[in-house]
């Protein structure tokens, strides 16, 4: 059973894109601050044509040209990047650039800030960084309930856009049991892309007696959509690739469900679907729970060379 929607979104997409125009562009190296998006067969590929992943913008060459990646980026990386005189591209998602925008706002109406969210995930760090003092990162509805703030502070709420619903709400009821007056986003944070695959892998969880999600152990939504097939009661397990599913886990086993992460390309999904098939599960059938037709544009900077700045 093949849940649709599943593999990239559109900020997925266009991040790729961006390196790969980067690299037709201005041609090898191009460097690209973290992993573009959490995939290992992406940032593998990428790789090959040029494509040089580094840690932090002190390790790009003075001047050379510098990707932001889809997690987005703090103000203070973009002044390192500055310094350096780096051609900078960013492919921030535009749904991570919304929550940054709501986060200046948020701040400049003096509120304290409760970011929800992993503290050690690229995104967070990056939203984080809009207002560090200004911005306390809470994980746990328990984490909510120690917070050292009194009952009418002003604060207001945001989300990683790539965590489970469940969880978040109770977050947000958490939020809004705690404070008189907590102000949340004009829109939901979660992304539309994460919100339609863990609706999908749920319905496939609820026919299927495993699910199989594909995508890398360092991506949020992949994970964020194993706990929801979970959360069905069925098993489920990442699979980063075809050689990491265990035979073991398809003992007694009469119907799989297949699904991944929104940063999985769906390479990965057919190599999986081979294996399927090799070890008896070759009938595939498409449970479609909503159509996405997204499209976000390239940067000014890949339009318009000039455009690029940091």
């Amino acid at each position: 059973m093949l849940a649709e929607p599943r593999s990239f979104c559109a900020g997925v997409e266009r991040a790729i894109e961006i390196v790969e125009v980067a690299l037709e562009r201005f041609g090898p190296p191009v460097y690209v601050r973290k992993q573009i998006v959490h995939n290992h067969r992406v940032v593998a590929e990428l790789e090959t044509r040029g494509a040089r992943f580094v840690d932090t913008v002190d390790e790009v060459p003075t001047g050379a040209v510098c990707v932001f990646s889809a997690h987005g980026v703090s103000p203070a990386v973009r002044e390192a990047a500055a310094s350096r005189e780096l051609t900078v591209i960013d492919a921030t998602c535009p749904l991570v650039s919304k929550v940054h925008q709501e986060s200046r706002r948020f701040a400049e109406d003096e509120r304290t800030i409760l970011l929800i969210g992993h503290r050690d995930h690229e995104e967070v760090e990056g939203t984080f960084g809009e207002a560090p003092e200004h911005t306390l990162v809470v994980g746990t509805v328990e984490e909510v309930r120690e917070l050292e703030l009194p009952r009418d502070a002003r604060v207001a709420y945001l989300t990683q856009t790539t965590l489970a619903l469940d969880e978040t709400r109770e977050i947000v009821e958490a939020i809004h049991e705690r404070f008189d007056d907590p102000r949340g986003p004009g829109s939901e944070d979660i992304c539309y892309a994460s919100q339609n695959r863990q609706n999908a892998v749920r319905a496939v969880a609820a026919r299927t007696e495993l699910v199989l999600v594909v995508g890398s152990v360092n991506s949020s939504n992949s994970v964020r959509m194993v706990e929801v097939a979970q959360g069905e009661g069925v098993p489920a397990y990442l699979v980063p690739e075809a050689r990491d599913l265990r035979e073991e886990w398809l003992t007694g086993v009469a119907s799989v469900g297949v699904s991944a992460g929104a940063s999985a390309p769906g390479e990965l999904v057919n190599e999986l679907l081979m294996r399927l098939a090799e070890l008896g599960f070759a009938h595939v059938e498409v449970e479609q729970t909503a159509t996405e037709d997204v499209v976000f544009g390239l940067p000014s900077a890949l339009k318009n060379p000039k455009a690029a700045t940091a």
